[in-house]
Parts: structure tokens; C-alpha cells; sequence
């Protein structure tokens, strides 16, 4: 799908900008590494975990450089796109560390340079390479990678496709609201600002209706409905769906006005993110809170399994040769994480990676996604839990012990944000098949299955050493993502 997204004027500017930034590789090798996902799966954290155990030394014993000692030393540098938002790592490291409290959510697009002095494993590398890597990481909300499949879409289709899945069973009723105002409009009637506006709040309400906890839907284009930022209130967001749209737009109708708004977001909007942002990424991190969709159930699944397959169908995949790497950029490995892996006790991580492989393999295949190496891991970029296990009875309870935010409630008791607590999470299903199955029951409500017990926890008080000198952030595979992101390029 990413081939049908430019013209051959972006093809042009793309090939200049990557053989500009191939020129400047050749002295100071870089990698550019793009991390999203859906919001609250885990962005900001991930890459201030990653930041911090690089630069203090963290536990890393599955990141072969760091194991072996071959890491001489991280630091940020200056990042090189200066119109591009600085990622506020100290900020970020700031609530975590000294707070306690979880970093704000990406809201936008932002970048920061991690630079690594390392030695080469091989002696022959040594002799020509300089031991240096810089790491440009690009942190960008997925709900804005969403939209580019608008990019091949008419206003019509993207018409066609909003009303069909509005009717889906576990939107029908979310989406009442904005299809019966859209109903009750003709598209053919003079152009009119405020049934634009009524129409494009409707629709932006039922978006952000089906982004709540309880249904967890993931696939919500346009994406700046849900973070609109600096273009609140333009008419490039203004503009909604419309159903019975049989024939070209008359000039000067309701039609013709969404239409030139929608032709607008994809031109000022989203073109910019791709051309300037995602065609010139090396390496992708698809963070997924898989927890939430699925305790909503198989339609939230399903619709997660949908704007994965979407998500990987905007990249551009593969490995090229020396000549065509000079003029574009392919992604040679995506890595798709289930995060907030310490929400379970260990023993269902196996489940919980299982469950995302299956959702990615259908997505790759789906998206007829080919040429990139694709694994999938269950992690916690920074872990808030610890492990043990409870007496009931006679039966011994794996648990997760932690200190639940305030506010937080379970089984009718409301958490005051300093008590730290036993909780005994549930299990995920043994046959993952479950919680794909839309026609069947939800796999929580079956009685063999324990419902898992969600719960949000602050971040861990760090331990520090007999010298007072604070850890780094500990975490549940961080160190095998690393060695699958970057390794190679440290070996």
C-alpha cells in the first residue's frame, strides 16, 4: 500500500533527502528508529526506559554489546532535524524516577539522538569502522499513521468505509448519534459552516467514544480528530463522512465542501507526516497494549488486528541493495510489542506473546507485508510489579505486588496511591483462538477463564547502592528488543 501513497514528485524529493542523509552516514553512521503506537501503549515510556539503562548501565543481559562490555559509553547529542520537537527525556525521566508518576502521552511528533561508542566484536570491523552509532528516534503518535491509508482513498470511499464500520456491532450504538444527523442531511444542499461543524463534532465525538476503556477499538481515522493539536477549530478538521454519496459533488453543495476539506487534511496533513517522517525510517517498534483490547473483548481484538494490519501496510519494507539504499530507505526489521507485560504474572507471558504473534502474522499476511524481518515480543519497558504468591485456601495464587495509582479500584476497594498491594491478576486462555472469535462469547465471561484484573501502577521506587548511586529503570525484556532493534549494527 505505501507504493500508492506518493507521486512521483515526492519519489523525487524523498531519494534527494535520503542520499543527502546517506552522504552525511558515510562519516557519522546513524539509524533511524521509529517508535509508535496506539496512546497509552507505552511510547514515552518505552524510549526513556531505553534512553536510561543505555546511559547508566542498566541490566541488560539479552543486549549482547552491553553484556560482552563492548559499550564504551551513551550520551544524547544535539538531534539533526531542528524543526522537529526535542523528546523531553529528562522531563520524562524527571516523573518517573523522582515522582513516581507515569510520563505524559505523545500528543505529537518528536525526536531524540542517543549516540553509542562501542567496539567491534570483529577485529576486521574495527579496522574500518569508527565504533560509533548514532540512534535517531523518531516518537510519533499511531493514530496518526492511521490516516495514510487515506492517501489512496476518494472521498467517497472513505465515506463508504466510515458508514460500514460504524454499523459494526460493537460500534452500532456509539455511532447512532452522528449517522442519524448524517441521515437526515442532504450532501446536495447548499454549503453551509455550521452543518459542517455539527456533522465533524458528531463524528469526532463517536471516534473518541469508541477510544474509551470500555470498547478499546483501535482503528479511529482521521487520527487528528482524537489529537487535533494546532489545527483545532481549522476547516481542515472540519469536514465529517456522508452517507448516500451516488454522484459527483454539484459546486457549491455540502459534498463539495467535505470533499475539498478531506482532499485538504491528506494534502496539508497527512502527505507532510509521510514523506517527511516515514519514508525515512530504517527500523520500527509497534507498541501495543494488548491487555486493554482484550479485556473489551473479541470485537476490540478484531478491530486491534485491523489497524495492525494498517499500520504495517504503511511501511515501506524490504532490504535493498547498495544503489537503490543510496536513494530510498527501506525498514529491514519491525519489531510488534505487547507492553505492560508485568500486569501478569509471568507464567502468562508466554500466552500474551502468543496471542500478539497470532494477531501480527494475520496482519503481515493480510497486509501483504514482505521483505522485513517481523518478531513480536511481551515486554515492560519499565516494570512497576514484582512477583509472589498467596495462600486461598488450599490454593496457591501467583500474584503481582505493586502500588496501584490513586483511585485505582478492584473488587470495590479504592486504592490511595502509596499502599503497595497483592493482586492477583488472572490468567490469559490457554487456546488463543478465543479472543479472536467475534461470534462467540467473550473469552472473560467464560467460566473456565478468570477475567484478567486490570489494574494501573505507579512507577517502581528505584533501588540505589550502598554509595547512594540510583539504578536504572528495571524492566521485562527491554534488553531482547534492543538486540533485535540495533544489535546487528553494534556487532
Amino acid at each position: 500500500m505505501a507504493s500508492s501513497l506518493t507521486t512521483f514528485t515526492d519519489e523525487a524529493r524523498i531519494a534527494l533527502d535520503t542520499l543527502s542523509g546517506r552522504a552525511t552516514g558515510l562519516f557519522s553512521p546513524s539509524l533511524r528508529l521509529g517508535v509508535t503506537g496506539l496512546s497509552r501503549a507505552g511510547k514515552t515510556v518505552f524510549i526513556s526506559a531505553l534512553v536510561h539503562n543505555l546511559i547508566h548501565g542498566g541490566r541488560l543481559p539479552l543486549f549482547e554489546a552491553q553484556k560482552s562490555g563492548r559499550i564504551a559509553r551513551a550520551f544524547l547529542e544535539e538531534q539533526p532535524d531542528d524543526a522537529v520537537p526535542r523528546f523531553q527525556y529528562e522531563d520524562h525521566i524527571a516523573s518517573l524516577v523522582n515522582d513516581r508518576a507515569w510520563p505524559d502521552s505523545t500528543r505529537a511528533i518528536s525526536e531524540l539522538r542517543l549516540t553509542i561508542e562501542y567496539e567491534s566484536a570483529s577485529g576486521w570491523s574495527r579496522m574500518f569502522s569508527s565504533g560509533k552509532l548514532s540512534v535517531d528516534i523518531v516518537d510519533y503518535p499511531g493514530e496518526w499513521l492511521l490516516d495514510l491509508p487515506l492517501l489512496g482513498k476518494s472521498f467517497g470511499d472513505f465515506s463508504a468505509d466510515a458508514m460500514e464500520m460504524a454499523t459494526l456491532s460493537v460500534r452500532e450504538d456509539l455511532s447512532r448519534a452522528w449517522r442519524a444527523i448524517s441521515a437526515e442531511i442532504d450532501p446536495d444542499a447548499d454549503a453551509d459552516e455550521m452543518t459542517a461543524r455539527r456533522l465533524a463534532e458528531s463524528f469526532a465525538a463517536y471516534l473518541k467514544a469508541c477510544k474509551l476503556d470500555e470498547r478499546a477499538l483501535s482503528t479511529l481515522p482521521p487520527g487528528r480528530f482524537l489529537m487535533p493539536g494546532d489545527l483545532e477549530g481549522s476547516p481542515a478538521l472540519t469536514f465529517a463522512p456522508l452517507a448516500g454519496l451516488d454522484r459527483r459533488p454539484r459546486p457549491g453543495s455540502l459534498h463539495a465542501m467535505m470533499e475539498r476539506r478531506y482532499e485538504a487534511y491528506k494534502t496539508y496533513v497527512v502527505k507532510p507526516f509521510f514523506r517527511e517522517h516515514i519514508t525515512r525510517l530504517d527500523r520500527q517498534i509497534v507498541l501495543i497494549d494488548a491487555m486493554q483490547a482484550l479485556n473489551a473483548g473479541p470485537g476490540a481484538m478484531a478491530d486491534l488486528e485491523r489497524a495492525v494490519t494498517e499500520i504495517l501496510g504503511c511501511f515501506r519494507p524490504g532490504r535493498g541493495s547498495f544503489l537503490t539504499d543510496l536513494f530510498s530507505r527501506r525498514i529491514d526489521r519491525i519489531l510488534v510489542a505487547a507492553t505492560k507485560a508485568d500486569h501478569l504474572h509471568h507464567e502468562s507471558h508466554d500466552r500474551l506473546q502468543a496471542i500478539v504473534r497470532r494477531l501480527a502474522d494475520r496482519a503481515v499476511a493480510r497486509a501483504n507485508f514482505t521483505g522485513a524481518d517481523v518478531d513480536v515480543v511481551a515486554m515492560a519497558a519499565v516494570r512497576a510489579t514484582r512477583e509472589g504468591t498467596v495462600k486461598q485456601g488450599r490454593e496457591t495464587l501467583p500474584v503481582i505486588i505493586g502500588t496501584p495509582i490513586a483511585d485505582e479500584k478492584i473488587n470495590g476497594e479504592t486504592f490511595d496511591g502509596k499502599t503497595e498491594t497483592a493482586i492477583f491478576p488472572g490468567d490469559l486462555p490457554e487456546k488463543i483462538d478465543v479472543v479472536f472469535d467475534v461470534s462467540g462469547s467473550d473469552h472473560a465471561q467464560d467460566s473456565t477463564e478468570p477475567a484478567i484484573r486490570f489494574v494501573r501502577f505507579r512507577p517502581p521506587k528505584l533501588e540505589r547502592t550502598a554509595e547512594g548511586v540510583t539504578l536504572s529503570l528495571p524492566h521485562i525484556r527491554l534488553d531482547r528488543a534492543l538486540q533485535f532493534l540495533i544489535g546487528d549494527h553494534l556487532a
